[in-house]
């Protein structure tokens, strides 16, 4: 066997047993044919420049085909030392980073609108020292309070409409009384005074509710005592939580008693006392269902810092 054929044997033996692993099917054929037709194939391989460069070039291809490992073993079969320049090839082309487009300029955020103030309806009558009240469907209900007299009348205010409308009045007058929206969606008014004078309170125990559906009130169940100026807690149980205010009087006496309303028995009943006296206060129902009371006026009339918890479940 000559050269050539020897060379061709060892060549076409190495790249089958791995090429298959980096070049697609039937490159090998094709790169042994042309090989086999160029013109200095009939030259010797292993004789003059010509051949040498030949080989050379083979090698580079193989390079590309089998890896610098095969590519290397073929050349010293060949009597070719390994050159750098020549075996490191790539084997495939690195693909070329994406281009990523710039992105756009945020759009500024459009200037705020500023808080703003709009006149809506007028009430039917001035009143100060009333409640309002927020209804299910909707509407505000607000009742009583005091102009030139104590006032006993309600009007509701719909606010698709930006008007109000008289309902029903009240039993009687009173100002400084509290108004609970219960869950059956009526409303509960509790309390207050009927008169003020410059240095006397004539505080109420009484309370009523008020029915939207019919626009009426009916009467339900004493306070266990006259109370204004105090807060109303509705509960999560649905009970109503009353505490402190200021009773008949001098005005300036502040109450330490606290009392529970139930809507299913129309009736109030005594609860735990605070533990300072207290008007003109704030009770605010919290997430855990205890109430927290704040601040307000003492007994002696200085104005409050303290602040206390109540627990309808009596944890402390």
């Amino acid at each position: 066997m000559n050269t050539e054929d020897r060379f061709d044997d060892l060549l076409t033996e190495r790249l089958r047993a791995d090429a298959p692993r980096e070049a697609p099917s039937g490159l090998l054929d094709a790169t042994m044919s042309r090989i086999a037709g160029t013109q200095q194939r009939s030259s010797r391989w292993f004789g003059g420049p010509a051949s040498r460069l030949l080989a050379v070039a083979a090698v580079a291809v193989l390079a590309v085909l089998a890896g610098t490992q095969l590519a290397g073993l073929i050349g010293r079969q060949a009597g070719i030392g390994p050159s750098p320049s020549v075996l490191v090839v790539p084997s495939e082309s690195p693909e070329p980073s994406p281009t990523v487009a710039p992105s756009a300029s945020p759009t500024p955020p459009s200037p705020a609108t500023a808080p703003a103030w709009t006149a809506t309806g007028n009430m039917i009558e001035p009143r100060t020292g009333h409640t309002a009240t927020l209804l299910a469907d909707g509407r505000v209900l607000v009742a009583g309070g005091g102009g030139s007299v104590t006032l006993a009348t309600a009007e509701l205010y719909d606010p698709g409409t930006g008007s109000w409308t008289a309902t029903g009045s009240m039993s009687g007058g009173r100002i400084l009384h509290t108004a609970t929206l219960l869950p059956d969606g009526k409303v509960l008014v509790a309390g207050g005074a009927d008169s003020i004078g410059e240095t006397s309170v004539n505080a109420l125990a009484s309370a009523e509710l008020y029915d939207p559906s019919t626009g009426s009130w009916t009467a339900t169940g004493n306070m266990t005592q006259p109370r204004a100026r105090h807060t109303a807690t509705l509960l999560p149980d649905g009970k109503v939580l009353v505490v402190g205010g200021s009773g008949s009087g001098s005005g300036t006496d502040s109450l330490i008693s606290a009392e529970l309303y139930d809507p299913s028995t129309g009736s109030w009943t005594a609860t735990g006392n605070l533990n300072e006296a207290r008007t003109y206060h704030t009770a605010t129902l919290l997430p855990d269902g205890k109430v927290l009371v704040a601040g307000g006026h003492g007994s002696s009339g200085p104005l409050m810092a303290s602040a206390e918890l109540y627990d309808p479940g009596g944890r402390n």
